[in-house]
């Protein structure tokens, strides 16, 4: 059965984590992956992203529209779509995560720890502070891996996004972020494929250098997509750009399930086989 780990590093910009991702970009120059360029869908917020991400649909379909609609998704998305084929799911996650699929109303007191739950994240742990380390993030996630061993795992990190708010994507600690994020990765992602994961590795949105994000500019929608599989061709695949909406569709596809009716269907990375 097709396994996938789904790492969503929050407000990373393509050339952030190109200039300092040593070993992900290592792997795609020796072939053990691929590397495309990601124009992101509007506005570039979060909230409207991971929807965008989870379900293949614009914004304007799918209504969540900005960070302060706080409600569960209604469309068909990644995790509902695995647990309507069987598949287990699992998420260490920001709390939106949460509210977009499990329960729109969050307690930290009793919600952080989600586990064997019958949602369409059935084992989560979610964080609710932005500077939550990304290096407990990533174990939160290991964590889940190892214990559950779920088909679909996502880990949401959200020190990026955190620092690029404080002093803007040109400072030093956005750039640290991005590389410290990337070389934790750097640890679990050789295990990952020893074990069988396919692993996809992308942001939700960019950051401008005031530290804002939402609108059309390129540094705060162009992101990045790694992809670890041996159903996708390996190289790197970042002269033009894809759209956001391929990311559903395409996650589906590796997962070995049907994508939503909705969702995107001519996918434009290079895979293997047959859709």
């Amino acid at each position: 059965m097709a396994k996938l780990i789904l790492v969503l590093m929050d407000a990373c910009r393509f050339d952030a984590i190109t200039q300092t991702a040593g070993y992900l970009e290592h792997m795609i120059d020796y072939g053990k992956g691929a590397k495309y360029r990601i124009r992101g869908e509007l506005p570039s917020m979060s909230r409207p992203m991971y929807e965008t991400l989870m379900t293949g649909l614009p914004v304007w379909r799918h209504g969540i529209v900005n960070n302060d609609v706080r409600r569960l998704s209604r469309y068909p998305n990644l995790f509902s779509l695995c647990r309507e084929h069987g598949l287990v799911t699992a998420a260490a996650a920001y709390v939106w995560y949460s509210e977009l699929y499990n329960n729109p109303v969050f307690n930290p007191l009793t919600d952080r720890y989600q586990l064997e739950r019958d949602e369409g994240i059935q084992h989560g742990i979610f964080y609710f502070e932005d500077q939550y380390p990304d290096s407990h993030l990533f174990l939160d996630g290991e964590f889940l891996r190892q214990r559950y061993n779920p088909d679909f795992l996502l880990m949401h990190s959200m020190n990026i996004d955190y620092w690029g708010h404080l002093e803007g994507s040109d400072h030093k600690r956005y750039t640290c972020a991005v590389q410290q994020a990337a070389e934790f990765l750097s640890r679990l992602l050789p295990v990952w494929l020893e074990e069988g994961y396919q692993v996809a590795i992308t942001a939700d949105h960019g950051m401008n250098s005031l530290g804002l994000h939402g609108g059309p500019t390129e540094d705060q929608r162009t992101v990045p997509l790694y992809l670890f599989s041996d159903k996708v061709e390996a190289g790197r695949f970042t002269d033009t750009e894809i759209t956001q909406l391929n990311v559903a569709p395409l996650l589906c596809w590796l997962l070995e399930i049907p994508p939503a009716a909705e969702m995107k269907q001519q996918l434009e990375v290079r895979l293997k086989g047959n859709i």
